[in-house]
């Protein structure tokens, strides 16, 4: 009975920490994306934004290696660089999509769809097939954003709205490039006798994402300006250090939930969590939707829990068979 609340009481920690910290990611992150300072200006620093995020990421990711994992230890970087690399370009198109006037909601829904990627990819080299629910889901999810996007749209925000769009395809093409690189990484340490590490993972990926963020937002010319910016709008520099820190903490409750659980665990947790987040940012954000709106919402929310119903019923039947088996 001990083991089994102990356990209990570790998956209320991760999975509430993970809620937590990344819904309050979610609101701050709209707080911070449509701040106007005195004169009207907008924070308009994608790059600068990332390295902000990754640096903090690095901080509590760099402490939890040494308190947690024992420290540092020599590994091939190749991998975590790439990875780094390939995830700070998706979070950038996802927040220039934001400023290119996306809803969260819609960018939400939006991020969601990772299969469309992977699924061309692994289609076009021949290595997969699909069932047909599993097109279904993905259907589902692009429908669902596409009533979304374009529920209530007026002609005067069509340019940025198309822009935004464009932006959240190619994040979801870094996505779909990030897996494939995670696993080369994972290959690489298994060559060497090594296993991955959760925390090194969070604290290496990072310290790559900051650097590729800092290099453009120095040729972009963001560096200066965001810091005047900051500067000038003191109240802006605590929303920044808020959401930088949900970050890392959600990276943290997350790696803890999957040390401690089965990963379907923290995908039915990550998955159930952006559904929340969208019907958070609907109701305390103002986004109003009309009918057409409601029901993309509906759809595509739909289809990101038919997809996870799916997921918690294949893993299921895997360990029942595993136990026949023994």
């Amino acid at each position: 009975i001990f083991f089994r609340i102990m356990g209990f009481l570790e998956l209320i920690i991760g999975a509430g920490g993970i809620y937590f910290a990344f819904l309050y990611y979610g609101s701050l992150q709209e707080d911070v994306l449509s701040y106007k300072g005195d004169s009207g200006e907008k924070f308009i620093f994608s790059w600068a934004l990332q390295a902000i995020e990754a640096a903090v990421n690095v901080i509590l990711g760099g402490l939890l290696v040494v308190l947690v994992e024992g420290g540092p230890r020599r590994i091939p970087q190749m991998g975590f660089m790439m990875s780094g690399c390939m995830q700070v370009s998706a979070k950038y198109c996802t927040t220039a999509a934001m400023v290119a006037g996306v809803s969260f909601p819609v960018a939400t829904l939006a991020k969601s769809s990772k299969m469309i990627p992977v699924m061309v990819g692994s289609l076009i080299l021949g290595k997969a097939t699909y069932t047909l629910r599993e097109y279904l889901h993905v259907f589902l999810i692009v429908v669902g954003t596409a009533l979304v996007s374009t529920a209530g749209k007026s002609k005067p925000g069509a340019a940025s709205s198309t822009m935004g769009v464009g932006f959240l395809a190619a994040s979801l093409v870094c996505d779909g490039i990030v897996g494939g690189v995670q696993k080369r990484a994972k290959a690489q340490l298994a060559e060497k006798g090594l296993k991955e590490k959760s925390f090194e993972m969070q604290f290496l990926t990072n310290i790559y994402m900051c650097l590729a963020a800092l290099v453009f937002a120095a040729c972009l010319g963001e560096l200066l300006p965001c810091y005047h910016f900051v500067v000038g709008n003191p109240e802006i520099g605590g929303a920044l250090l808020k959401f930088s820190l949900c970050s890392a903490l959600g990276q943290a409750f997350i790696f803890f939930t999957i040390a401690r659980f089965d990963p379907l665990v923290c995908t039915s947790v990550t998955t159930t969590r952006k559904v929340f987040s969208v019907l958070l940012s609907i109701f305390l954000k103002g986004h109003n939707l009309n009918q057409q709106g409601w029901t993309g919402v509906a759809v595509a929310c739909g289809g990101i829990l038919l997809e996870l119903q799916e997921k918690v019923a294949k893993e299921m039947n895997k360990k029942k068979k595993e136990e026949k088996s023994k």
